[in-house]
């Protein structure tokens, strides 16, 4: 498997972890507000091979206990529970990265307990959930059935929405709170300008807009928070 990033040291990507951040290209969706499009579309190139990694890995032992898998989209690669694997048999705590377009990959990382925590993202509501990740026409099956392998599993995960003022409003969080209610963790993250986004103009929603789609999503996630809003 190709390494398209790593950060070597992150105290925010695994909450409650040293960890690394490895970063896996390619992604089915072209969300116009996405930080690592180049990664999305393949078009930045690897920085390493697999082995170099678990060289990387083999040498921070004591000084790392976790390691965050993001993308791109980490579970287009059907052999990433053999590489998670091989990243928990060296004694690494891992947190997973997934949109959630891909059950049957996602199962199987969750029915062989190698994830410590998944992080979904959840675009939007599901009628504007196409238009948000870029595409024409979406089934948004899959995804539903990655919400419900995980809010009836045993792995601990947390739901999580790019708040877009382009994209988002506020009836759009009753719809997702709806969707995902009883769920364990939800954060509403606003969103950050970057000269990786691949489109200009988005913006991040007012301060006072986001806590009140936070006031919504709590009627159904009671443990709903903000990430990103002073």
């Amino acid at each position: 498997m190709k390494i398209h990033g790593l950060q070597k040291m992150t105290l925010l990507d695994f909450p409650g972890h040293v960890a690394c951040t490895v970063f896996l290209g390619g992604c089915d969706f072209r969300c116009p507000y996405c930080h690592n499009f180049e990664l999305a579309e393949l078009s930045a190139p690897a920085v390493m091979e697999e082995d170099e990694l678990f060289h990387f890995l083999e040498g921070r032992k004591g000084l790392l206990d976790g390691v965050a898998v993001t993308g791109g989209e980490p579970c287009l690669r059907r052999e990433l529970p053999d590489f998670l694997a091989r990243i928990r048999d060296l004694g690494y705590k891992i947190k997973l990265d997934t949109n959630g377009a891909h059950p049957d990959t996602l199962r199987r990382v969750l029915d062989g307990g190698i994830a410590d925590y998944v992080a979904m993202d959840i675009k939007n509501s599901p009628e504007k959930y196409a238009r948000t990740v870029g595409l024409q026409k979406l089934d948004l099956a899959p995804i539903r059935e990655s919400v419900s392998m995980l809010t009836a599993g045993q792995t601990d995960y947390e739901f999580r929405t790019t708040v877009v003022a382009e994209l988002h409003e506020a009836e759009d969080f009753e719809k997702i709170g709806r969707w995902i209610a009883g769920a364990r963790r939800y954060f509403l993250q606003a969103f950050a300008d970057r000269d990786s986004v691949p489109f200009g103009g988005l913006h991040a929603p007012a301060p006072e807009e986001m806590r009140r789609c936070l006031d919504i999503a709590r009627r159904f996630v009671p443990a709903s928070q903000l990430r990103g809003v002073d």
